[in-house]
């Protein structure tokens, strides 16, 4: 019996040995949890036993249990290197089409040849897919995707709205709008250009040119008083005229209708009627078709398109203009200037947010949601089967996946560029192994002893 309890103790203190090698091993692995040898002792007994002279068979490992305490973060320079700060999973797919589902703490992940986000055996990170707010669309481990970061941009869209917020100087000096001419800085007061797009993406310059009308007395008629604070706005796309509807006129076949703007004595826009060869100042200007034109010299007025854009694009595409504008003693000065159109963008940045949203930016300055990273926990990690590589599979003692968000309630928030170190203490496992050590080497004395005490019983006479 002795031989026994020596050699199950021998067992044990190799175990011992053998859990705190692998926790020193991986001590520089990412994501990996350190382990712990956990020992019971064997006592055998019968009913008709007397248990006040009986003594333990020895020892027997009851388990070896992974210790899910945080591990370290350390910074890095990739955007797609997560970690977990708090509770929680990754979850992880070996076949971007697969339901099979594995789960890690170790956040380092690559761009595969196909656009996948992946760790470096080849798994799959899983999303949950959300719409334009990034909201998940459902949360659950069966409803994930694997993340796929476009290198494009959608398809492109055409510009429709250009929204203004411009101050017109008050002082400026009066002019002729019907000398105006592109080429002559002298003949308008300021301008200011875009970029626009067409619906192929195809990028066109739109230029305004602001003229403060020199004879506003004449030009506007059918009001109770005449105004005195007007401007003229004529818009040329790619150098080319282009008329505005019911827009005023100067008579040169040359020059485009110009949209009008009426401000007060306290320089704010006159919104309280409609002039007779303009618009209502607060409403928004709107251009005739950029498509190609039917006429070959339109005349004033009846421009059914401005002949600006190329064929095989929409050749119905108008400008509407949404003015906030202001004439105030000051410069000229452009606060806000936005338009709603895009080109094809090429991939730029990937950013993730603490609460797990992808975002990928795109040279055509769009950003598009791709997906929040999806985080599982179990109510006991330490029944986790493990399949190696800082991974682990969901058994009967871990209990199902519970699936959650990043941040919310329990659940870890997500530290892009950085990574979770192993949570090994080396000073902790170095004395485990002196401890260790001594355990192995006592059991191996009292097999010793044992040995000695069966040859002097053997020698005996």
């Amino acid at each position: 019996m002795s031989f026994n309890i020596s050699l199950s103790g021998l067992n044990a203190a190799q175990k011992d040995l053998d859990v705190t090698g692998n926790n020193i091993a991986n001590a520089s692995t990412i994501g990996f949890k350190q382990s712990r040898a956990e020992f019971a002792d064997v006592f055998s007994n019968s009913v008709f036993a007397n248990t006040k002279t009986q003594v333990g068979s020895g020892v027997n490992t009851a388990a070896v249990s992974q210790q899910f305490s945080q591990g370290a973060l350390q910074s890095t320079n990739n955007s797609l290197d997560l970690a977990i700060k708090g509770d929680g999973f990754f979850i992880l797919s070996p076949e971007k089409d697969s339901l099979e589902r594995t789960y890690t703490r170790a956040g380092a992940f690559q761009i595969n040849d196909e656009g996948f986000v992946t760790n470096s055996l080849g798994d799959y990170l899983q999303v949950y897919g959300v719409d334009d707010s990034g909201t998940p669309k459902a949360v659950s481990v069966n409803s994930t995707d694997a993340l796929k970061i476009p290198t494009e941009a959608g398809k492109p869209t055409k510009t429709s709205n250009i929204n203004e917020s411009i101050n017109l100087p008050a002082d400026a000096k009066a002019l002729d709008p019907a000398s105006f001419d592109p080429d002559l800085s002298a003949t308008y007061n300021s301008s200011t250009s875009v970029i626009i797009y067409d619906s192929l993406g195809v990028t066109h310059t739109l230029t305004q040119y602001f003229v403060k009308d020199l004879d506003a007395e004449n030009n506007i008629t059918g009001v109770p008083s005449d105004p005195t604070n007007v401007w003229r706005v004529f818009n040329y796309v790619d150098e080319q005229p282009v008329d505005i509807k019911n827009g005023y006129q100067t008579g040169n076949s040359a020059i485009p209708n110009a949209a009008t703007l009426v401000f007060t004595p306290d320089g704010e826009i006159d919104n309280s009627q409609t002039y007779s060869s303009g618009y209502r100042s607060n409403l928004s200007i709107v251009t005739e078709p950029l498509g190609t034109s039917s006429a070959a010299t339109p005349a004033i007025g009846t421009y059914d398109s401005a002949g600006i854009l190329p064929n095989g694009v929409d050749p119905t595409q108008t400008l509407t203009f949404n003015l906030s504008l202001t004439q105030y003693a000051s410069s000229f000065q452009i606060s806000s200037l936005f338009q709603d159109g895009a080109t094809v963008g090429q991939l730029t940045n990937v950013s993730i947010g603490s609460d797990g949203i992808v975002a990928a930016t795109y040279s055509n300055g769009t950003t598009e949601k791709l997906g929040m990273v999806a985080l599982a926990k179990f109510s006991n990690p330490q029944g986790l089967t493990q399949v190696g590589d800082t991974s682990w599979k969901e058994s009967q003692d871990s209990g199902e996946a519970v699936p959650g968000t990043p941040g919310v309630g329990t659940f870890g928030g997500v530290n892009s560029s950085a990574l979770e170190s192993s949570n090994t203490d080396l000073s902790t496992e170095l004395v485990d192994l002196i401890a260790a050590q001594r355990n192995y080497q006592a059991n191996s004395r009292a097999l010793e002893v044992n040995s000695t005490l069966q040859d002097t019983i053997l020698q005996i006479r």
